[in-house]
């Protein structure tokens, strides 16, 4: 078994984490390899010398997963998790997120693993898969500027400096939004992202009835908002009470496609992609097995 540490999470407070994983895994898993690898390709690397079908643990958070996934899909491996991101939404959609790391480890080490569903974001630059959300339009911008944003700040609070800030130089997209082949909605979009996970942006309960396990994603989409409606929209997104506004939309699916008139800012599970006038999501059932809370 692998336990795999990515030192870099949390601001880099993760890389605390070595020596204690180092010294529990050697007594409750003395067989399993602790690395705290200093790339992403050396991580890569590492889980892809994995037996087929073996159990990895990651202690990291949604981006650390995110650049996983591609090899733990490949391989087929179990995954435990250690949560130990800044935002951790798939990890508290796991029912893990606040788990200190003694109760983490020692769940991701033993407890069975459940197969989960995963999102795939089909752009004519890429195709690449998500845990927990593809944000497409505002939210993905903000999700770029969070990555920009002070090392200090982590989670949600993180996230809404990135809104205020993006609110400044807010921008609407022209969309055309098709799910499962009927038309949705077309015209002034602020954003029309995907949600597998109750919440993003470290914790925002963007979908609170999402089911990462039902075979479906959900949509999320925002029309015509100018600077004023969305600062208003905040409190009411934060709380989850945004569904009922007449501007905002929520539909289950299983294919969805999105048609721009300009580039769309595109943020799969918090980490930018390229943008894209033309952006295919479809589920993966079942896709990935994860240890989650018993």
């Amino acid at each position: 078994m692998l336990v795999l540490l990515n030192p870099q999470a949390r601001g880099g407070r993760a890389r605390r984490l070595e020596p204690l994983l180092r010294a529990a895994v050697a007594v409750q898993a003395p067989l399993a390899m602790v690395a705290a690898p200093g790339s992403v390709a050396d991580a890569l690397a590492l889980l892809h010398a994995q037996p087929q079908g073996g159990r990895v643990v990651l202690a990291g958070g949604d981006g650390t997963l995110h650049q996983m996934l591609p090899a733990l899909l490949a391989r087929e491996l179990e995954l435990g998790l250690i949560p130990a991101g800044s935002g951790d939404d798939s990890a508290r959609a796991f029912g893990l997120r606040g788990w200190p790391w003694p109760r983490a480890l020692a769940q991701a080490l033993s407890a069975p693993a459940v197969a989960v569903d995963v999102g795939e974001v089909i752009t004519p630059q890429e195709t690449r898969p998500f845990v927990s959300s593809l944000g497409a339009g505002f939210d993905a911008a903000v999700a770029q500027r969070a990555l920009q944003g002070p090392a200090w700040l982590r989670g949600m609070p993180r996230y809404l400096l990135a809104t205020l800030r993006e609110v400044a130089h807010l921008r609407r997209f022209s969309l055309r939004v098709s799910v499962d082949g009927q038309l949705l909605h077309e015209g002034d979009t602020l954003f029309a992202s995907t949600l597998n996970t109750p919440s993003y942006g470290g914790g925002m309960p963007a979908v609170p009835a999402a089911r990462f396990d039902d075979g479906r994603l959900d949509l999320l989409l925002a029309g015509r908002f100018d600077r004023v409606d969305t600062l208003l929209m905040l409190p009411r997104l934060l709380t989850g009470h945004h569904l009922g506004h007449p501007e905002v939309q929520c539909r289950s699916f299983t294919r969805l496609c999105i048609e721009s008139e300009v580039p769309l800012p595109l943020a799969a599970d918090g980490e930018a992609m390229a943008a894209a006038s033309r952006v295919e999501v479809r589920v993966l059932p079942r896709a990935l097995k994860v240890v989650v809370a018993g």
